[in-house]
């Protein structure tokens, strides 16, 4: 049975340096695109091993980026309930135009009904196969993408998501 109407909020590839760096970026996101949600994701590449502490009061889960020290109760990948649902968490490595494939290969066992991973920058949420695919970008270095970028899955009695433009915010 599925719980009714959750949001989670879903970043990935902070780089933050300095607490103070990602403080101002945090709390404008909190402020605006994730002001009620009930669970944060980073998919890793936070950089800095406090990033968990600019989320307090929400259930904040995270997995270990390529460019992330190692940190107790950061692992590099994970499976989390939430409402009823199976989310993958990861990060991701390598060469990038095979990547998505590769992270759901990497899950391919584990009956998820969404995949979230990072690494490339690119915002992307779709199916494929009937899994829920997200890759929220980054909210604080863009890259080649369009724009700087969070992500948000809604649940209910189906799973979505949708990707933010937080330059437009």
């Amino acid at each position: 049975m599925k719980i009714k109407q959750l949001k989670i909020g879903v970043i990935s590839d902070t780089h933050f340096r300095s607490m103070v760096q990602g403080a101002k970026l945090i709390d404008e996101l909190c402020q605006h695109c994730f002001a009620d949600v009930d669970t944060i994701l980073h998919a890793g590449d936070m950089i800095h091993p406090d990033v968990a502490l600019l989320f307090s009061g929400v259930p904040f889960y995270a997995v270990r980026g390529n460019n992330d020290p190692a940190v107790d109760g950061v692992p590099q990948y994970r499976v989390v309930e939430i409402g009823g649902y199976r989310i993958g968490l990861i990060h991701g490595w390598g060469y990038l135009g095979d990547l998505e494939k590769r992270m759901i290969n990497h899950f391919s066992s584990a009956e998820l009904d969404c995949l979230v991973y990072g690494h490339s920058h690119e915002p992307v949420c779709h199916e494929v196969e009937g899994l829920l695919v997200m890759n929220p970008g980054s909210a604080a270095q863009r890259r080649s993408a369009p724009w700087h970028s969070v992500g948000v899955l809604h649940l209910g009695d189906k799973i979505s998501g949708e990707i933010i433009n937080i330059d437009a915010t």
